[in-house]
């Protein structure tokens, strides 16, 4: 299994697969290779992108050294956008959306983003955030999980069915993780997306919440360069199929010469 090497020395776990113009994808939180729900995407993207999937740190195969920082994840994904060649393309999913926006607002060469339902946060006010950051910290484990997804929103119907499942179990394993990507969401706000000049893609899914189609619309309007689509799917998620074809053609925008 091939690893690089962060700029604080955590090994981070990778893949590739495919031809073409180079794709990271970026799994949500709690998520990581074996446990995905990126899969069958990247194997539609493989066929016309070389499609890169890695372990955020602490998840996986990937290393873990403390302390965490947002701009750790950020250099972990700036070491893989080395070792892939830049420019690269980002595709964010959830709170992958927030990491792929770091990494654009910090410089890093990215050509396009592509994000599905970005959790962002716009109030100034950033005690509840913290609060939450604190709890997760504290519970650990499964009421770690159990608290992260009630609190992001989840339906019942669904978070009953996820209970016990190899899904809920790989989720605990890295339950520590959620307290990340709670930190990633406190140190994103407006300010950030504005400094962000890549040409983006942002997609919800019109089987979702107000909550969070209305995210989606807040962050393509704060970003420079950014349009915004509704796909059919489900709570938080567009099937691949739907979602494969229209990233394909917003990725490959401006590819051939002029």
């Amino acid at each position: 299994m091939p690893f690089v090497t962060s700029r604080d020395g955590t090994r981070i776990a990778y893949e590739r697969e495919g031809a073409g113009p180079a794709l990271i994808l970026i799994d949500a939180a709690g998520h990581f290779r074996a446990n995905s729900p990126l899969d069958e995407l990247a194997v539609l993207l493989a066929q016309g992108f070389t499609v890169y999937r890695y372990d955020r740190r602490g998840r996986g195969d990937s290393g873990d050294t403390p302390p965490y920082a947002p701009q750790r994840e950020v250099e972990d994904l700036a070491a893989l956008i080395a070792e892939a060649g830049a420019p690269v393309s980002l595709y964010g999913y959830s709170s992958g959306c927030l990491l792929a926006l770091h990494t654009a607002a910090a410089g890093v060469d990215v050509r396009r983003l592509a994000l599905l339902e970005p959790p962002l946060d716009t109030d100034d006010d950033r005690a509840e955030a913290r609060a939450f950051t604190a709890k997760l910290r504290e519970l650990g484990g499964e009421e770690a999980v159990g608290f992260f997804l009630t609190e992001i929103g989840v339906p019942d119907d669904l978070l009953a069915g996820m209970r016990g499942t190899p899904h809920w179990t790989a989720m605990v394993s890295v339950a520590h993780t959620l307290a990340y990507d709670s930190l990633l969401s406190e140190a994103t706000g407006a300010a950030l997306l504005r400094r962000v000049a890549t040409p983006t893609l942002v997609l919800h899914s019109a089987g979702s919440t107000a909550d969070l189609t209305a995210m989606a619309a807040t962050t393509a309007a704060l970003l420079p360069a950014a349009e915004q689509r509704s796909l059919p799917g489900e709570w938080h998620g567009v099937p691949a199929a739907v979602q494969a074809p229209v990233l394909a053609d917003f990725l490959r925008r401006d590819t051939e010469p002029a």
